[in-house]
């Protein structure tokens, strides 16, 4: 959700920008700009649209003296405040000219203090929250007569809400300024301090260098062209950034022959898989003190590091909540299942954007699991922080490296499936699932409430997951023209029972978000609390019928929709000859055990929603109105 890129050395900074907007695509945006500060002055481009139309603007407008700049930012505004429009889109310039900012996030009180500027004599251009921000700055330095990084600062404390900001002035061409709270922000660093790249992530750095500084919430940083960078606290006090290495696979940032990043990233999911498991599902013999349980010290075994420091906090947990939003909700959903059934403890799986509002009873003896594919979703973060507040443990289960939730948690877990670019979730997905199972089978080991026989046999076969989903994957074809009678509906109902009704839920998201036919998950047998009397010749219905232990029942709840009428699309476990008789065409999954069904069952309507997407000629790794990752409320 908007992005933004800064760059101050000795390199132009208009190629590193553009190059980082594109990296920064996958967040989601509708337009586009950048500020470059050369011997001309400072010079604003922006666009309605994407970057390649920003691209157009410069080329247009930009002389070759300002195309040589050495000092940029640059943003793509996901819009909040204000239509989509060149005039709403960042950067804004200060009532002086002199003062530029980009800004992810929200100004909450943007509007008492835009008043408050107009009466002493500020005019605004735009319907943002920024450019009353940039115009709060460049009033502070006039008032207190202080340096930019000063004003800043004072200004920040003025405001409320969620911010990232770079801020350069063009009377101090050797100086930008960034600041954060509650929306990332990193500042790459090169070894000998000649130059500093700035972004909302690591994707846009990574190529330059791979030491980077997470800026902590309400941190103000002054970069200084080939010096140093100072960091310091809003109430003035200077203070000291961690540099990370960070290590990033740049080739999953390119669609490596794919037609679209989620069709990669769908087809990506065996390795990434096995990515996930490697070093955590190990045949090395451990003591019983490194594996975290008592059980045998040989054979596979799960190992996992979270489970092992904080054993005693997790063995004496009262409950589980499991906070989190969206597709990560869906995973959270499967989650509860898992530690449910072999922890034995009870779970709770809460909306993070309810669960902040609610005044939940949160005890110490709780354990708060927040799942997040960036880490950096703002309503999950925020019920993280009122977790804490309560004395509760949190356990994070990320895919962004030093992303925000994984600096607040208390412990937890990377999923490891490497960058996700497509704005619908499909890899971070199965790694969540993938991490929750481990999780499940470590802690109900260490908890003595999982059976040697059922551990060993789920060990071997979440082995075996990547090789089936590979299976599962060689009927994309068939996935395709089963995907063309789906393209001209206007409605959808999914349908699954036990663990394949989040699987359900999952696959109605993913056709809404990308395809735009407004679809339903829900229970199969809730079918006839209500959605059944929308079931005609014009709506597909999907279940997901694999075998379990409820297929007979699933097998009734087609018979419902058979009798009226209905048209029904099927995942069925292979070899299934019952379901095929009965309905307009099925996609088969290997077989598996029930748990971990939905890592195989989920594949064929990625696929199906993707080729239905395509189909209708949409945007597929950038629908419209989504963000890939929600810093906002």
């Amino acid at each position: 959700m908007c992005g933004i890129v800064g760059y101050i050395g000795k390199r132009e900074a208009y190629p590193i920008l553009v190059k980082g907007l594109h990296r920064l695509e996958y967040r989601g945006y509708d337009s586009a700009g950048c500020a470059l500060l050369s011997d001309e002055g400072l010079k604003v481009y922006k666009a309605k649209g994407k970057v390649s139309d920003l691209e157009g603007v410069v080329a247009k407008a930009a002389s070759p003296s300002v195309l040589k700049s050495t000092l940029g930012i640059a943003h793509t505004r996901w819009a909040t405040h204000g239509v989509p429009s060149e005039t709403n889109a960042h950067p804004h310039v200060s009532e002086s000219g002199h003062i530029t900012l980009v800004h992810n996030g929200i100004i909450e009180n943007y509007a008492t203090l835009r008043e408050q500027l107009k009466r002493k004599g500020y005019h605004f251009k735009s319907e943002t929250d920024t450019e009353v921000l940039v115009q709060l700055i460049e009033y502070t330095q006039k008032q207190k007569r202080c340096n930019l990084c000063d004003a800043v600062r004072q200004a920040l404390n003025l405001v409320y809400g969620a911010y990232a900001i770079a801020v350069i002035d063009e009377r101090h061409p050797e100086e930008l300024v960034c600041a954060r709270k509650s929306s990332p922000l990193a500042v790459g660093v090169v070894d000998d301090r000649s130059e500093f790249f700035l972004a909302s992530d690591a994707s846009p750095i990574a190529e330059y260098t791979k030491h980077i500084i997470y800026l902590k919430d309400e941190e103000v940083a002054l970069i200084s062209r080939g010096k140093e960078i100072k960091i310091y606290k809003l109430t003035g006090e200077e203070t000291q950034g961690e540099v990370k290495e960070v290590n990033l696979d740049l080739s999953m940032l390119d669609h490596d022959g794919f037609d679209h990043f989620m069709l990669k990233e769908i087809f990506d999911q065996p390795n990434v898989l096995k990515d996930c498991m490697s070093g955590r599902i190990v045949e090395s013999p451990y003591s019983s003190a490194q594996t975290g349980h008592d059980g045998p010290t040989s054979g596979l075994q799960v190992v996992l590091s979270a489970v092992t420091q904080h054993r005693r906090e997790l063995l004496r947990a009262r409950r589980i909540i499991i906070v989190s939003c969206g597709t990560s909700w869906h995973a959270g959903l499967i989650g509860k299942q898992y530690l449910e059934h072999f922890c034995r403890i009870p779970v709770d799986v809460a909306y993070a954007s309810e669960f902040r509002y609610s005044d939940p009873v949160i005890e110490p003896d709780d354990v708060v699991m927040a799942i997040s594919q960036s880490g950096e979703t703002a309503d999950t973060l925020a019920a993280i922080q009122q977790a804490k507040a309560h004395g509760a443990m949190v356990f994070g289960i990320v895919n962004g490296v030093g992303s925000s939730i994984a600096r607040e948690s208390h412990t937890g877990v990377y999923i490891h499936v490497g960058p996700e670019i497509g704005v619908a979730s499909t890899k971070a997905f199965t790694g969540q699932v993938t991490v929750l199972a481990m999780i499940a089978l470590a802690l109900g080991m260490a908890k003595g409430t999982v059976s040697q026989e059922e551990y060993d046999e789920t060990i071997h076969e979440l082995l075996q997951i990547p090789d089936k989903i590979r299976t599962v994957l060689k009927q994309n074809d068939k996935i395709k023209k089963m995907a063309e009678r789906f393209a001209e509906a206007s409605n959808c109902l999914y349908l699954g029972r036990g663990w394949n009704f989040p699987v359900a839920l999952e696959g109605a998201l993913k056709l809404k978000e990308i395809s735009y036919i407004h679809a339903e998950g829900y229970p199969a047998a809730e079918m006839k609390h209500g959605p059944i009397a929308l079931v005609d010749n014009q709506m597909p219905v999907v279940f997901i019928a694999t075998h379990h232990g409820l297929y007979q029942k699933i097998i009734s709840n087609m018979q419902e929709v058979i009798s009226r009428g209905g048209h029904i699309y099927a995942v069925v476990t292979e070899g299934d000859e019952q379901v095929k008789n009965m309905v307009d065409d099925i996609i088969e999954v290997p077989q598996t055990i029930g748990w971990l069904v939905p890592l195989l069952s989920v594949i064929p309507l990625q696929l199906l929603s993707y080729h239905v997407a395509v189909a209708k000629g949409l945007n597929v790794d950038q629908p419209r109105n989504l963000a890939k990752s929600v810093t906002v409320e």
